[in-house]
């Protein structure tokens, strides 16, 4: 077994539930995102992307955001750590796909969560998005590098001052700090492959 798989083996922490687990404790304390800035010191817009899963947040300004909304240490990095071992395979059914919201403001934007891994180097996420037509949402950034392969398209994809028409089979590989948006300009769901790639952060 090489260095790789050895390491993507051993337990580890699921980085992508950071931001669900965050937003599920602040909601259950009636909590909006600026009473949460206003309690950790951090950025609403900052708060919003790592709920978001577009952002991992740093050690000390995930331990600011967990002692302000009082969340138990343990029940915290617990439900991050479930299902986080890798045996060597995964077979997933589209039955195991997970239903996850990014943007709590975007309409017609529907992620299923396929695979989340950690290895040695990073983590990643495979997401399956199915867009609406008329989907809305504002332009976004995200701290990792993102791979897109349209299933079903036309797509347009709007990538800081450039615009895609992306059709079926098409893929596109960007930094995710770009401003991005893909629009479903025709009468159908459109759906797209969404692939992030996130650098593990120390500081």
């Amino acid at each position: 077994m090489t260095k790789n798989k050895l390491a993507a083996a051993k337990p580890a922490l699921n980085y992508h539930k950071i931001g669900e687990a965050i937003r599920k404790y602040r909601t259950e304390k009636q909590l909006k995102l600026i009473d949460l800035a206003a309690m950790t010191n951090i950025g609403s817009a900052m708060l919003s992307k790592i709920e978001n899963g577009r952002m991992i947040p740093t050690i000390p300004t995930l331990f600011s955001i967990i002692q302000q909304l009082n969340i138990p240490l343990d029940s915290f990095f617990a439900e991050l750590g479930k299902d986080s071992q890798f045996e060597g395979y995964l077979y997933i059914p589209q039955s195991g796909y997970t239903a996850y919201v990014k943007e709590e403001k975007a309409t017609g934007f529907h992620y299923s969560s396929i695979l989340e891994q950690n290895m040695e180097a990073g983590s990643f996420q495979i997401s399956l998005l199915k867009l609406d037509p008329g989907s809305k949402r504002k332009m976004v950034t995200t701290e990792a590098y993102e791979y897109l392969y349209v299933v079903k398209g036309p797509i347009t994809y709007h990538l800081g001052n450039n615009t895609f028409k992306l059709e079926t089979g098409d893929s596109l590989f960007f930094d995710g700090s770009i401003s991005h948006l893909p629009e479903n300009k025709t009468r159908s769901a459109v759906t797209m492959v969404v692939v992030f790639f996130f650098a593990q952060r120390n500081g």
